[in-house]
């Protein structure tokens, strides 16, 4: 990790042990919300495998495992909008990983929004409350 995420990577324990300690699911998963560092704000959830979180590890920066395309996605390499990460928690159950992360260019969603939570529940219908910040034809050319 970076110099300044000292509480992310600690350097008592290997890369390996920390690993270890993840509850992958049965496709070897575990399940990755990003949360802003300074807002609190959730901003998307995704996937992680071993080898995105030991690149999450080793770089400072959020990679994901994209199911639907069965690859490494590193968040922000067509769009520009990568993660810088602050922090990573690991909840009680070790099966639910927690990044704190610095959101570039204020968008973490494919719709051009800053979060993907911008559906909200109300009168039982979802209704979209954030507006789209860009066009993601414009992100994504």
């Amino acid at each position: 990790m970076s110099e300044n995420s000292d509480s992310t990577h600690s350097t008592h324990s290997s890369d390996s042990e920390i690993l270890a300690q993840v509850s992958w699911n049965s496709d070897g998963l575990v399940p990755a919300i990003a949360q802003d560092a300074t807002s609190g704000r959730v901003l998307m959830m995704a996937w992680m495998n071993r080898e995105s979180l030991q690149l999450t590890l080793e770089g400072g920066r959020a990679v994901y495992w994209s199911r639907s395309r069965g690859k490494l996605w590193r968040k922000g390499e067509s769009s520009g909008h990568e993660q810088l990460v602050r922090e990573i928690r690991l909840d009680c159950d070790g099966d639910t990983v927690l990044l704190l992360v610095e959101q570039k260019g204020g968008i973490a969603c494919h719709t051009g929004r800053t979060s993907c939570f911008y559906r909200v529940l109300d009168d039982s219908q979802w209704r979209e409350r954030d507006p789209v910040i860009r066009d993601p034809e414009a992100i994504y050319k």
